[in-house]
């Protein structure tokens, strides 16, 4: 809590203060950028993310992420799914890559390891275009 005489103004003493950055804001811009990449179909959150996705009609932004924070650093685990046709390590690299800049860019943590599971592979439908099979 901020207190009237705790508040300086120009010139005078600064107050010791901290920004602590919340493990669901982490896996949230990490979901995200790991989304941008081409040749990623999706995340992976497992069948109860699925359901309460579904059920509550919002879409979870941090779904298919693992994310553990400290003070500078952070630890992410992706869970995705993978467009078939395309080369698995160089997708997952471009993962890496663009989950970290933007990760080090937006919070200031530093990303110690950015650790990819790849859970399947996306099938488009011919019959359906907007359906997509997951093996």
């Amino acid at each position: 809590m901020t207190k009237e005489n705790d508040l300086y103004g120009p010139g005078d003493e600064q107050v010791d203060a901290s920004v602590r950055i919340s493990d669901d804001v982490v896996g949230v811009v990490a979901g995200i950028a790991a989304m941008e990449v081409e040749g990623v179909a999706g995340m992976f959150g497992g069948f109860a993310a699925e359901m309460s996705e579904r059920m509550l009609g919002k879409k979870n932004l941090s779904k298919g992420v693992k994310v553990q924070v400290g003070e500078k650093e952070a630890a992410i685990d992706l869970y995705i799914v993978i467009e078939f046709g395309v080369r698995i390590p160089e997708v997952a690299t471009r993962v890496q890559e663009n989950v970290k800049r933007a990760v080090e860019s937006m919070t200031g943590l530093d990303c110690v390891e950015i650790n990819i599971h790849v859970q399947g592979v996306s099938f488009k439908s011919d019959s359906h275009e907007d359906e997509v099979r997951v093996r």
